[in-house]
């Protein structure tokens, strides 16, 4: 995911993304932790993701 893709979107989209990214991420850490993670890179690129979000999120409310 690109930070490019993220800013042409406006804020309800970003926040309904960072919803599904963060129930992901609780995926991911459940997986983990009962040892059926098979890639455990999936955690950082999804960590990642949601600061893209979170960033882009906070610029459109600083541009208001």
């Amino acid at each position: 995911m690109k930070f490019i893709d993220l800013k042409d979107k406006d804020v309800a989209e970003l926040q309904g993304m960072l919803k599904e990214k963060k129930s992901h991420l609780f995926e991911l850490k459940l997986k983990l932790k009962t040892m059926q993670l098979s890639n455990p890179n999936e955690l950082r690129a999804t960590k990642r993701d949601i600061a893209k979000i979170m960033t882009a999120i906070n610029a459109k409310k600083a541009e208001k």
